[in-house]
């Protein structure tokens, strides 16, 4: 039976976000540990804000948003609001309910500045990394690597079964004779260019086409730039 393109949802939810969110979520054990530094930084937020006045956004809240918005690379604080607008997991990892609005992203700003100016993120950020579960993931290795691929000088017509199987007629057509590539297999085991051998096939991507390429590498360690 085919369903029904309703576009009316109902009226009343009863589902709790903790439930929209699948029990082996990554962000399911990030928020244990978040929620645990927080929890060592509470004097430190008490002392921060002034016992009066208007009530702001709690800062727990603001360093789980902040968290969030490195984790998704979401590049403004606009945009980081229209996201938590929607999407019931930033809700739950954040603490916002299901019916509580969003923040303004000017009133976001301006409080999270407030935490960067204290060193507040800075510490939460440092009781996040000596948590032991955090810890013995960390290295002090300080170093970059990548990778890509040189294009050789050499044509594709080039490519020839390394047993011989593939040599041109002897009746003429000159050295580079049509060929008609379609449907064939090739790999470096059984192919190698006749007039660069060292070339191997390589392709950027799935559902890219291969090319004769070198592979080159690069490594470096950030600390003394060697």
């Amino acid at each position: 039976m085919r369903g029904s393109d309703s576009r009316t949802g109902e009226l009343f939810s009863y589902v709790d976000l903790e439930a929209r969110v699948r029990r082996h979520h990554p962000l399911r054990a990030i928020l244990g540990i978040v929620n645990e530094a927080l929890s060592a930084l509470a004097e430190d937020f008490a002392a921060l804000y002034s016992p009066i006045g208007r009530p702001s956004i709690p800062p727990e809240k603001l360093l789980r948003a902040m968290l969030l918005q490195a984790f998704y690379s979401i590049r403004s604080e606009r945009l980081l609001m229209e996201r938590l607008e929607y999407d019931l997991l930033f809700r739950w990892f954040v603490g916002i309910g299901v019916d509580d609005p969003a923040w303004n992203h000017s009133v976001f700003s301006k409080n999270r500045d407030r935490l960067l100016e204290g060193d507040i993120a800075a510490k939460f950020l440092a009781a996040v990394l000596a948590h032991p579960r955090v810890k013995r993931l960390l290295s002090s290795d300080h170093f970059s690597v990548d990778g890509t691929l040189i294009q050789a000088w050499a044509s594709m017509k080039s490519v020839k079964p390394k047993d011989g199987s593939g040599e041109p007629p002897t009746d003429g057509g000159g050295r580079n004779v049509e060929a008609d590539f379609h449907g064939q297999k090739r790999s470096n085991e059984t192919h190698a260019s006749t007039t660069d051998p060292d070339a191997r096939l390589y392709r950027k991507g799935h559902g890219k086409e291969a090319k004769l390429c070198f592979m080159g590498h690069g490594l470096m360690e950030n600390r003394h730039g060697l």
